[in-house]
């Protein structure tokens, strides 16, 4: 039995497209693409498909007959605007912070414009700081090449701005006064940047392992959610007690940041990186949830036994 497809325009319920004799195994990705041909300016990337007008977005791999709708289905279709792919985003917000942090690190004569009496040869924290920075960033952009493997490939073009500029602003901001002639070390010298040094580096293999375990989820090419659990490596034995180690590790990596450059303005950053961070990993476990009936009670969102 051929199934006939009618997708109407969400808002106003004008029909765009009526496809007739489609295969009842047809997937959401291939009506996208029928959909394409008739309507060449909405690459399928632009498409949410709907059941209901105000329902969510069908995923790519849903097939037809499984939906529950008649011989006769129909769809609704909604423009998401212009897309940009998410290797592509990662690659352009992670390139920003690594340049413009060497900025202020080499001490460009625009960036501080002080007498030449004020400029101090930097403490050697000031150094650590700058690898470490890059170091991050690095990892980031490396990640995104070779690491990780994305659900939805794309997102709206006009959130790049927003997201550059919080990434870039931000990078700007603690680099200058990290990079400060008149910057002054921790309190606690030498201890206090050891530990943090350490719990850096600590922070940094354990948000890359949980990377790498997550991507091995995929490693077929399919999108399907899986649930995540510990491997043999011990910086994923986190799973056992939250759902987003990855975003634990993150966390951790910009406190030790803070503790080692003792800067104000990291610690700002250290905060709203946390407060977003708990939003996406909330959204991230009530999905978990949601999905899956056999989920681990014990695991949390962000942090173990707590949040």
């Amino acid at each position: 039995v051929s199934y006939q497809v009618e997708i109407l325009d969400w808002k106003t319920k004008e029909q765009l497209c009526f496809l007739d004799k489609v295969e009842p195994n047809a997937t959401i990705r291939e009506i996208r693409l029928m959909f394409h041909k008739l309507y060449p300016r909405w690459y399928p990337a632009r498409q949410s498909i709907k059941l209901d007008p105000k329902g969510k977005s069908l995923r790519d791999e849903e097939i037809l007959q499984h939906l529950p709708v008649g011989t006769t289905a129909t769809l609704y279709f909604k423009d998401l605007g212009p897309q940009i792919g998410w290797t592509t985003v990662f690659l352009i917000e992670y390139t920003g912070p690594l340049f413009i942090y060497f900025l202020f690190y080499f001490r460009m004569p625009f960036v501080y414009g002080l007498d030449e009496r004020f400029t101090s040869s930097p403490h050697p924290v000031v150094n650590l700081a700058c690898i470490c920075h890059s170091f991050h960033y690095i990892k980031r952009l490396i990640e995104t090449i070779f690491v990780h493997r994305f659900s939805h490939g794309t997102m709206p073009l006009r959130n790049i701005v927003k997201n550059c500029l919080y990434y870039w602003g931000f990078a700007a901001w603690l680099a200058y006064y990290i990079n400060h002639p008149l910057y002054t070390p921790p309190s606690y010298g030498k201890k206090q940047i050891n530990f943090a040094v350490i719990m850096f580096l600590l922070c940094e293999a354990g948000n890359f392992s949980i990377h790498v375990a997550l991507s091995d989820l995929r490693r077929d090419g399919s999108k399907t959610r899986k649930i995540p659990y510990p491997t043999k490596n011990p910086f994923t034995w986190l799973f056992f007690f939250v759902s987003c180690p990855n975003y634990t590790y993150e966390v951790g990596t910009w406190i030790s940041f803070t503790i080692m450059t003792q800067c104000v303005p990291v610690g700002l950053f250290t905060l709203l990186c946390f407060i977003q961070m708990t939003i996406w990993a909330k959204d991230k476990h009530y999905t978990y949830l949601r999905e899956f009936k056999d989920y681990p009670s014990l695991r949390m969102p962000i942090i173990p036994f707590l949040l």
